[in-house]
């Protein structure tokens, strides 16, 4: 297939799929999974395992995501790796065809799934190529389009790519948070004996506000000796007060933070005036950071991997962990009141922050990983102590 650093190559004997860059760059592959086209930014993400929790995690809503891995597919694909029901990212992109699973707890094919999901996939790209033009030229807008007849009107797809407005100022949580309050009872799973249940006895309550929440962040919360009611992230504060938290937990979820935080922002806000102990991950580790005054900036192609090396700066503890965020908070003018307590190895973007004479801390990595690394488990259980 064509390589991916070449522009406007003409379609080859058997393409199934493309991928169009706003820019109008075209890069041909076989397609898989859904039909159709769908639009998005296109990012990487460099782990080596985890495609299904990356295609389910909501964090990556309105994105197409390339693998930089070569080999996506090949364990199959099961319903207890979900990290969620709701949309996550709109396609995939990767190297090697998707071959036959091989893995004694697949339970279906990753084409057949992402069809019955709706999400596209294109296989044959050179990833490492268009891994490099993203981190050059920043994450661009795209479509990724399949048809097995190899039929594509190409200046309709770029026209397409280069009129959608791209992340910056869009409120994606509101799209992806459920809609209910949910008691949630599941713990963490380990081979053999699936996910473990929540214990029946007092426990200190933990109100986690979904804006686009994996799963597994919960079963850490439950894991830590919480008992966890999810609500949507739009409910307001009067809500989140009556079901009398001892802590609230803001999750991770796609889009700008600054959008969202126009009505969740207000709420945490009254959170911190009644000294409620707060953690934040990822998109509410930034409202947060906003909650207090801080900033927070479009990033040129973002974190996402499960290798991100993350100094903690009380004691200089180098923590592996696993990104998935295309925003920071802006560290180069924190507020007063906001402590700097963790940064990225890669580029010293800002990865915690601890909101000064509150019980309120966030990190802008995943510590509840899935999969691993298993590094920043600790956090969970500092959150549940401080409930105390």
């Amino acid at each position: 297939m064509a390589d991916a650093a070449s522009s406007h190559a003409p379609q080859p004997q058997g393409a199934t799929g493309v991928l169009v860059l706003a820019d109008g760059h075209v890069a041909w592959g076989r397609g898989f999974g859904a039909t159709g086209e769908a639009v998005g930014e296109v990012c990487f993400n460099t782990a080596m395992t985890g495609y299904e929790e990356v295609m389910t995690d909501p964090s990556y809503a309105a994105q197409i995501v390339t693998f930089t891995f070569p080999h996506i597919g090949n364990v199959g694909v099961n319903e207890e790796d979900l990290e969620s029901h709701v949309d996550g990212a709109v396609g995939c992109v990767v190297r090697e065809d998707v071959t036959e699973p091989s893995n004694f707890r697949s339970e279906g094919d990753l084409g057949a799934w992402l069809a019955k999901l709706g999400k596209i996939g294109l296989a044959g790209i050179d990833t490492r190529a268009l891994t490099r033009r993203i981190r050059l030229s920043g994450a661009p807008n795209a479509v990724i389009a399949h048809n097995p007849q190899g039929k594509f009107d190409i200046p309709a797809l770029i026209k397409r790519a280069a009129e959608w407005p791209g992340l910056e100022g869009m409120d994606l949580a509101r799209v992806v948070t459920r809609h209910e309050v949910e008691s949630w009872e599941g713990g963490v799973w380990s081979l053999g004996k699936g996910y473990a249940r929540s214990p029946h006895t007092p426990l200190p309550h933990v109100v986690a506000m979904d804006f686009g929440a994996k799963d597994n962040i919960f079963r850490n919360l439950v894991k830590a000796g919480a008992k966890v009611t999810v609500v949507p992230g739009t409910t307001p504060i009067e809500g989140v007060l009556a079901l009398e938290p001892d802590g609230v937990f803001l999750s991770n979820g796609p889009g700008d933070p600054a959008a969202t935080g126009s009505y969740a922002v207000p709420v945490i806000q009254g959170l911190l005036e009644r000294d409620i102990p707060i953690f934040g991950i990822c998109l509410g580790h930034q409202m947060l950071a906003l909650a207090a005054g801080a900033k927070t900036t479009k990033m040129h192609q973002g974190h996402r991997g499960a290798n991100h090396p993350v100094k903690r700066l009380a004691d200089g503890v180098v923590e592996i962990t696993s990104m998935n965020h295309g925003f920071a908070v802006d560290n180069s003018a924190l507020p007063d009141n906001v402590e700097e307590t963790h940064v990225s190895l890669f580029d010293g973007s800002n990865c915690g922050i601890a909101i000064k004479g509150k019980k309120a801390f966030g990190v802008q990595y995943h510590p509840e990983a899935s999969p691993g690394p298993m590094d920043s488990f600790y956090l969970f259980q500092k959150f549940i102590e401080s409930l105390a």
